[in-house]
């Protein structure tokens, strides 16, 4: 058995790797896919990919390839979700904020620097014109973290994929005030340099496994209320992200790919265009 140590959050996006462990579909090829829960996001993520305590990371495409620009020893070695992450502008339910425009030059929670949360705050503010020089960050780790940080008016907002926060905004702790979809497919698989020149055959089975399953996937009976089960969730919200949501069995394609280091060059994430061999396996 060769085992491989893969990250991701804990969200519905990925419930079909746990559906592939739990089946045994890697143990059958001689693969222990071990998994590991990261509530942290896409900015601990880089940094287990750069410290070797992950092989493979299911992780936001735009905080990967700022990551690879800054020197992660890894690469992309697909799309695993096409469609955008829509990402709601969250306030606390008792605060006076109620538009978009209210929250200029207040203060954002966030993961942590380099997460999906303070990116996608940089690229809100890009959309309605606010000077991005003057966003201040608070870091809060984790939702949880957000919830305290927001509710005791340390921040003002926090950015979160909407279908996730929705218990939170049902439950009348979080306001959601707006939506921004990612300008971009939102999930990539990521490998480790180090582990796709040693095992490039593992890496292709662990790929064709998740493929097939994620394929499928909308087929599968009551999906619909498994996943409401699993995530604390309405089947009427579930049934509405399915509908939103399209995973991919392919590699990043090249026009894709330039459009969106266009868009990190412009929202100032990466401060120049970097080759595609240097981030696309």
């Amino acid at each position: 058995m060769k085992t491989i140590k893969i990250a991701g959050v804990p969200e519905h996006f990925n419930l079909p790797w746990h559906m592939c462990i739990e089946d045994g579909e890697f143990e059958a090829v001689g693969i222990d896919l071990q998994w590991r829960d990261v509530p942290e996001g896409t900015g601990k993520m880089c940094q287990m990919l750069r410290d070797g305590e992950t092989d493979i990371a299911v992780i936001l495409t735009e905080g990967i390839i700022k990551d690879i620009a800054a020197g992660n020893p890894s690469k992309i070695v697909q799309v695993y979700v096409q469609s955008p992450l829509i990402w709601g502008i969250h306030v606390a339910a008792n605060s006076s904020y109620n538009s978009l425009s209210d929250l200029e030059n207040k203060k954002v929670a966030i993961s942590r620097m380099g997460s999906g949360s303070h990116l996608m705050s940089i690229v809100n503010a890009q959309n309605q014109n606010w000077n991005t020089e003057n966003l201040q960050f608070e870091i809060v780790n984790t939702i949880d973290g957000a919830v305290e940080s927001l509710t005791s008016g340390k921040a003002d907002y926090f950015m979160w994929e909407r279908f996730m926060t929705q218990p939170l905004v049902d439950n009348g702790i979080f306001r959601r005030i707006a939506d921004c979809p990612t300008p971009w497919p939102c999930f990539v698989i990521a490998v480790r340099n180090e582990v796709l020149e040693q095992h490039p055959k593992i890496i292709e089975q662990i790929l064709d496994i998740i493929n097939t399953t994620t394929e499928e996937f909308k087929l599968i009976p009551s999906i619909d209320r498994t996943l409401a089960s699993n995530y604390n969730q309405k089947v009427e919200a579930i049934q509405e992200w399915l509908k939103l949501t399209r995973w991919s069995q392919k590699q990043m394609t090249a026009p894709t790919f330039d459009k969106i280091m266009e868009q990190l060059l412009k929202l100032q994430i990466i401060d120049k265009k970097l080759p595609k061999e240097s981030i696309l396996k």
